[in-house]
């Protein structure tokens, strides 16, 4: 196997048409399933411009097929939101992904995936940074932190993860998200975990689309107690409503800080409209929990390390726990909000 580089591939394209490519394709490529593919001003003097130009647009039959047979391997998908960066999402992602590997004495197969493209974090919060990802003939295989826990992110395939920019336009980071979701050989997953960037974008809609047919369990949107904060998660309730995508519930994260040493919990983001539970209830949405603040997350986080496993008998451990009840309990009734659910007066 040989190890896979971005800049020796052009991601918005499938392989097939990678290996017709007769050059790079250059920094500022709008991608073949671009409606300018071949037109822009990148193109001009670009040896793939006439392969590019005669490409076909979008996803054909054939792709779909490929798609719908990678995600038919998954039996649940959960979708990671946040309306706002910055309030734990990645890292939220990261423990839902241990924590359900770890589950049932080991016997689910979960497959992390991270989609945040432009912001990677998943590799570092996993322990897997410098890892690199291979090619066979089943496809890209993921990055494994154990035999029941596979990781694939935009990170593996950058030659300076910690510093390099990725700096795409939406039909590229399409174009690899279209990628991850048909070439990425999992074999058979119990849980699919997706962590997504923040706010609603060309790469949440991109993912709901190549999903939708075999099916998404749901969202769980992570906020902070603050209105400004919970503003945007409206919008994000408003995003699933109006694509669909069913809502499984909304996570507090930071919601107060517990001293590890007392045990005493102090409000450091005060919720002054109410916080997320009374948000939750007034949109009709479910309320997951609240997830107090601990510096040994962080600590945990930049070691690549389970925090539940590192702190078992800590107050965040237990709020993790009863929030991961929660959405397991949810996935495996299909009791996942409606996606047209209309708020309560």
């Amino acid at each position: 196997d040989q190890a896979l580089r971005l800049h020796h591939f052009t991601s918005s394209i499938s392989m097939s048409e990678v290996s017709n490519l007769v050059a790079p394709a250059p920094e500022h490529c709008p991608g073949v399933e671009s409606e300018n593919a071949g037109k822009g001003s990148a193109c001009e003097g670009c040896p793939n411009q006439s392969i590019c130009s005669s490409s076909n647009k979008g996803i054909d039959a054939a792709e779909r097929a490929a798609v719908d047979a990678r995600a038919g391997q998954m039996r649940h998908k959960v979708l990671v939101l946040s309306g706002k960066g910055g309030v734990g999402k990645s890292t939220f992602a990261a423990q839902l992904a241990f924590g359900l590997a770890e589950r049932d004495g080991r016997t689910h197969q979960v497959g992390l995936l991270d989609v945040d493209i432009c912001g990677p974090s998943i590799p570092t919060l996993l322990g897997l940074s410098g890892e690199q990802i291979h090619h066979s003939n089943l496809g890209w295989s993921p990055v494994y932190v154990d035999d029941n826990l596979g990781v694939m992110s935009v990170g593996f395939l950058l030659a300076d993860a910690a510093n390099e920019a990725v700096i795409w336009r939406g039909p590229k980071k399409n174009g690899l998200i279209k990628q991850f979701v048909r070439d990425v050989d999992w074999g058979q997953l119990d849980y699919l975990v997706v962590d997504t960037p923040p706010g609603t974008s060309d790469e949440h809609l991109s993912l709901v689309s190549l999903l939708q047919a075999t099916g998404v369990d749901g969202a769980v949107i992570v906020t902070t107690p603050q209105e400004l904060a919970l503003m945007d998660v409206r919008k994000e309730i408003n995003f699933c409503r109006k694509t669909r995508l069913p809502i499984i519930g909304v996570v507090e994260n930071m919601s107060g800080f517990v001293c590890p040493g007392c045990k005493n919990q102090t409000q450091i983001f005060k919720p002054t409209s109410g916080g997320a539970a009374k948000m939750c209830q007034e949109m009709g949405v479910r309320f997951l929990g609240s997830i107090p603040i601990d510096p040994r997350i962080a600590r945990a986080c930049d070691e690549g390390k389970f925090y539940l496993s590192e702190l078992p008998h800590s107050p965040a451990t237990a709020a993790f726990n009863a929030v991961f009840d929660g959405i397991v309990a949810a996935v495996h009734s299909g009791a996942s909000c409606c996606g047209q659910q209309e708020p309560s007066s």
